[in-house]
């Protein structure tokens, strides 16, 4: 599988992205521009964390106008894998090609810390291999609280569409648990179509043994499974 990292103006975790998938996974990287037409022939698309466009207005609410977000969302309409994380999450709600929003967190305030997600769901290429029932994975941001209607939230629990959750170290979804208000405590989803996959906490700060830390390696590896190297 040919990996595709998009950059806009103020992502900051394109690079760890391009060592997860590259260095660690060994898979081949493309750096995509955000004015760019083109993914170079990219099977899976990646939308890196950070604050494009500084976050004005809302986040991710400018880059979805980008050149490349064209092409995103014409990839992920014919089937293509598409993985948004933290912003990248925020930026493919903004775009439509996720259900829901990421709202200011509860308390108001940046949060960064380790955080545990139950696997929700394995009916998807992003979980389908995960073996773990619980991951420690790093979360750090400002509007990382998951919103949507009352109705559109039972659609998305019906048709299993919810990837992780936020729970203890024991798997227990309680509201202690829950970091920044998510409705359903919700800590990623995916489409209908099971393509395009965005979560708030960042697999690729938790995927390099000198971390200490590789719980989320597991969930970049199932991801990859989808399509051969």
């Amino acid at each position: 599988m040919k990996c595709g990292v998009v950059i806009f103006p103020g992502s900051n975790c394109d690079e760890d992205m391009v060592h997860v998938l590259g260095t660690i996974l060994g898979r081949k990287v493309e750096r995509l521009w955000h004015k760019e037409h083109d993914l170079k022939g990219c099977e899976l698309i990646v939308l890196p964390g950070g604050f494009s466009y500084g976050d004005y207005l809302r986040s991710g609410a400018i880059a979805r106008f980008s050149p490349i977000m064209q092409e995103v969302a014409t990839h992920a309409k014919k089937g293509g894998l598409v993985f948004g994380v933290c912003n990248g999450f925020q930026v493919l709600c903004e775009a439509g090609l996720l259900p829901g929003a990421l709202l200011h967190n509860e308390a108001q305030r940046f949060i960064c810390r380790n955080v545990y997600i139950a696997t929700a769901t394995r009916r998807t290429p992003l979980t389908a291999s995960i073996q773990r029932k619980v991951l420690r994975i790093p979360i750090a941001h400002g509007e990382g609280r998951y919103f949507a209607a009352t109705d559109q939230i039972k659609r998305i629990q019906d048709k299993d569409q919810v990837l992780f959750r936020y729970c203890d170290a024991a798997g227990q979804v309680t509201l202690e648990a829950n970091p920044n208000g998510s409705r359903d405590s919700i800590a990623g989803v995916t489409n209908e179509g099971r393509n395009v996959f965005g979560m708030m906490p960042h697999p690729e700060r938790a995927a390099d043994v000198r971390l200490g830390n590789t719980d989320g390696k597991a969930i970049f590896e199932s991801l990859l499974q989808a399509v051969p190297a």
